[in-house]
């Protein structure tokens, strides 16, 4: 017997990917732009404190995070958003986001609000483990089209108030996961707002938040603090993956109101998959020091030009306003894959692979996504390819 809210999930992207490509040789030497894999060095200072550290690997590690790492956090957090935090009641370190994107919907999501099976409103596309994390607390996961028409994050305004009364969480990407979209300070309030009259928790992931153009994204926090919102409703979630290029560090971070991070705490005691200390002493120093971040967000300035140069004939196009990734119009995000796979060797991903069908087709479809991570050279290298094969 297996349980039946799981029996409908479509194959993870990566592997639906493998099946896609793998049985077609590539038309050239292989350029990888499919995952949002930083290849950019990370401080090389690291390996001293893993070196000096080695020998906690033999202690079991603090499970919500080293006195020191929650106060690095909340130091950052004060710096990053203005907002001032307490290291002991209102922050928890994270193995990853995935891990707390996941977990804090175990946490926090009711079994029912009014009597019904809650709702869980996602954008579309999506990272994918919002609507996993949905399903299996039984909720219903609604997904709210992302689109060029509603500005690449989901039009609130077209959410009934019904669907918002049923609502007990609101996922958010920002800068969004593919299309690079910020929202802006209006954008977060207004959420907020909602959020207070029809009674649910925003989930804020900012994972890219530190790479971006020209303007810093504002982040939830900021805006919480600002219009005076419950500090329970909103709950933020970032890590080193991106702003320092570690993601095998494995090291996040959840920030939010008292009885949000007592519940989560609740729960990682009993099913927690804690960094060990090592891992956790180099976190507590890489959220101390910003030089590195922004060395690396001048590379990924330097590839926005480069792609906005590249394709810059191309109808349709638009540049990321932050993170890393390319979300470029195609006809089939599929069959657009296939043939720059097997003519040029460039590896892509089908938009599709991060979407769900709605009431219409699939938004990602008509997309597929190009990861800007390699050295400058490759990424010019993949970019001109890419224009070359499906645009001219």
């Amino acid at each position: 017997m297996f349980p039946e809210r799981f029996s409908t999930l479509p194959e993870y992207a990566f592997p639906r990917l493998r099946a896609l490509l793998d049985a077609h040789a590539p038309g050239g030497e292989p350029i990888a732009m499919t995952i949002g894999e930083p290849k950019h060095d990370f401080p090389p200072w690291i390996t001293d404190i893993l070196q000096d550290t080695a020998g906690e690997f033999s202690k079991y590690p603090v499970n919500e995070g080293s006195e020191e790492l929650r106060q690095a956090i909340t130091d950052w957090i004060g710096r990053r958003y203005g907002v001032s935090l307490d290291a002991e009641t209102n922050v928890m370190a994270l193995c990853g986001t995935r891990e707390g994107l996941y977990n804090a919907m175990m946490a926090l999501c009711p079994e029912t609000k009014g009597g019904k099976k809650p709702k869980v409103l996602i954008p579309n596309p999506f990272y994918q483990v919002y609507m996993v994390a949905a399903l299996s607390v039984g909720a219903d996961p609604v997904f709210l089209p992302a689109t060029r028409e509603t500005g690449f994050l989901p039009d609130l305004d077209a959410v009934s108030p019904k669907v918002l009364d049923d609502t007990a969480v609101v996922y958010l990407c920002s800068p969004s996961n593919p299309q690079g979209a910020v929202a802006t300070k209006d954008y977060w309030a207004h959420l907020m707002a909602l959020a207070e009259k029809h009674d649910f928790k925003i989930f804020a992931d900012e994972c890219y938040s530190e790479i971006y153009r020209d303007k810093r994204p504002v982040g939830a926090l900021t805006v919480a603090q600002e219009v005076g919102a419950d500090p329970e409703r909103v709950v933020l979630f970032n890590s080193l993956s991106k702003r320092s290029n570690l993601p095998g560090l494995r090291s996040g971070l959840v920030a939010s109101g008292a009885e949000t991070i007592k519940r989560m705490k609740t729960l990682r005691n009993y099913a927690g998959s804690p960094l060990p200390m090592p891992l956790q002493r180099v976190a507590e120093k890489v959220w101390a020091e910003e030089t590195h971040v922004t060395e690396n967000r001048a590379l990924y300035q330097e590839k926005y030009v480069l792609a906005d140069d590249i394709l810059n004939g191309v109808s349709g196009y638009q540049g990321p306003e932050a993170g890393f990734f390319l979300w470029l119009p195609v006809k089939d995000g599929e069959e657009a894959a296939l043939k720059l796979w097997k003519e040029t060797g460039v590896r892509v991903l089908p938009g599709a692979y991060l979407g769900r069908d709605g009431d219409d087709e699939n938004p990602g479809k008509p997309y597929i996504r190009a990861a800007l991570v390699a050295p400058k050279n490759q990424t010019a290298q993949g970019l001109t390819l890419l224009r070359d094969c499906l645009y001219d």
